[in-house]
């Protein structure tokens, strides 16, 4: 992994997978994930991140070596999920509520319990043949898809150079983690403040999701966005960042 602080105050820890945000009013801690941006690629283990316990126990693990308490922690997409195990395996307490942005507590439909997450078995055997395919020209065909701003075409580009610079076997592989996880199981037991930040027209995240989320976890706040897309934090950061700095205002 690959840490760093920026700014003071509050502390924010960000899980998500691209977007910038700066705040002169909070301490920030950024990191990549093992196997991206400047992690070390020698230490990465694809049986080892085969699911969201590796991740989660990095996430700790550098709340603990910093020494961090009074955190929010922000996770965005698949980032949510493993804040929210983080939150409840956080036997130290150093977690203090949890900002949730696009947040999909699993992407697979589960029509037995009457629930829709969006993508079938069939379509993720799909999704997932495709990757193995051809990493580099489903990252060209999906990012647009994905970002969903299509006013904005430089954002696709940006995601799409962000995408060719993952490693395709680790790409592969979190793709299986993100999409094949279910962390329906663990709502109920999320006892810290939350916010759940949903997009509009997002075709990775349905926009009822947000609701589910919320009606699960008691001490959640749900606020729509108008942004379009799965990544609200770069198509609109100015309307993503204030949504967040209003909900730290009133928690303060």
């Amino acid at each position: 992994m690959r840490y760093r602080w920026d700014g003071h105050h509050q502390l924010i820890l960000r899980v998500w997978a691209r977007g910038s945000w700066r705040t002169e009013q909070y301490r920030l801690v950024l990191f990549d994930h093992m196997g991206s941006g400047g992690s070390d690629q020698a230490f990465y283990d694809s049986s080892r991140y085969s699911s969201l316990d590796a991740y989660v126990s990095d996430l700790l693990e550098i709340c603990a070596e910093l020494d961090l308490t009074g955190v929010t922690l922000i996770g965005h997409s698949v980032g949510a999920m493993m804040a929210i195990s983080a939150a409840i395996a956080d036997q130290q307490s150093r977690i203090a509520r949890l900002v949730l942005v696009t947040a999909s507590p699993s992407y697979m439909n589960h029509p037995d319990d009457d629930y829709f997450g969006g993508y079938s078995s069939h379509e993720l055997d799909e999704l997932f043949e495709s990757l193995d395919a051809n990493y580099l020209v489903w990252a060209e065909a999906m990012a647009p898809v994905f970002m969903n701003a299509s006013s904005s075409p430089h954002l696709e580009q940006e995601l799409q150079g962000s995408f060719r610079r993952i490693n395709p076997r680790v790409a592969r592989d979190f793709a299986r983690v993100a999409f094949r996880s279910d962390a329906r199981h663990l709502l109920s037991s999320v006892e810290l403040p939350v916010l759940i930040l949903q997009s509009t027209d997002d075709v990775v995240t349905p926009e009822y999701i947000g609701t589910y989320l919320q009606e699960r976890m008691p001490g959640s706040v749900l606020v729509t966005l108008a942004a379009t897309g799965h990544f609200p934090q770069t198509s609109a950061p100015e309307e993503t960042a204030n949504a967040l700095l209003d909900y730290l205002g009133s928690a303060a």
